[in-house]
């Protein structure tokens, strides 16, 4: 295998695709080479942005954008993760988009993972963090809920001293978990979180990414691992 992680997710774009643009460092470089390719003259009909950000950079680099539902269906979907397993269940969300990511791309045919090293774990959580969007009245309760049902404290997400908010406006609550209660059936917990009044979306991912690429420290390939294609 040769080049990088970026470069290899671009061979699952075929010409005149719908994309879903990821948000986070990887993301960031997937949009850079995408929009040189478009600038070279590969058309695409269009991507949907999973951020803000993601949506200032695709625009800068001159490529098409669409709204989800000019869209719909979406050809593939490119973004990073924060932890995957061995049966490709994803964490994500440290970047703040996950609600977004999530919304976007679960409506792809095709979910393409960038990750670094030290990304893969044995079991969810190892890392120890899982975002949760939430709405402003339900912090205490969710707080309340995620440490009675998971044995999970919930930690405010904050920027100097002040309450953080994702594009949409919501606060996120990152659950601390400790070694003795990681997530070993992520769709379980991911419907008991969803359960919750109040939350608007986790970070967790089971079963929608079809295929991570895995990359060393300067990011140039090293694995392919696949799901069904």
């Amino acid at each position: 295998m040769s080049g990088t992680i970026y470069e290899r997710a671009l061979d699952f774009i075929p010409e005149g695709a719908t994309v879903g643009l990821g948000s986070g460092r990887a993301s960031t470089e997937f949009i850079k080479l995408l929009g040189a390719r478009v600038q070279d003259g590969f058309k695409i009909r269009g991507g949907v942005p999973t951020s803000n950000a993601s949506a200032n950079l695709a625009r800068a680099l001159g490529l098409p954008l669409l709204s989800l539902e000019d869209a719909f269906p979406l050809d593939v979907a490119v973004d990073g993760a924060d932890e995957w397993d061995p049966q490709l269940n994803l964490i994500k969300g440290y970047g703040r988009a996950l609600v977004r990511e999530k919304i976007v791309e679960s409506c792809a045919r095709k979910l393409v993972i960038l990750v670094g090293p030290g990304k893969a774990v044995p079991t969810l959580g190892a890392r120890g963090k899982l975002p949760v969007e939430v709405i402003d009245l339900a912090i205490p309760l969710v707080r309340a809920q995620v440490r009675e049902r998971f044995g999970w404290q919930a930690e405010l997400w904050q920027i100097d001293g002040k309450i953080a908010r994702s594009d949409n406006g919501n606060p996120i609550l990152d659950c601390v978990i400790p070694p003795t209660a990681l997530i070993t059936h992520p769709a379980e917990t991911e419907a008991q979180l969803r359960a919750i009044a109040g939350v608007v979306g986790t970070g967790l991912f089971p079963a929608m990414a079809n295929l991570v690429l895995v990359g060393d420290e300067h990011f140039e390939l090293l694995d392919e691992q696949v799901r069904a294609l």
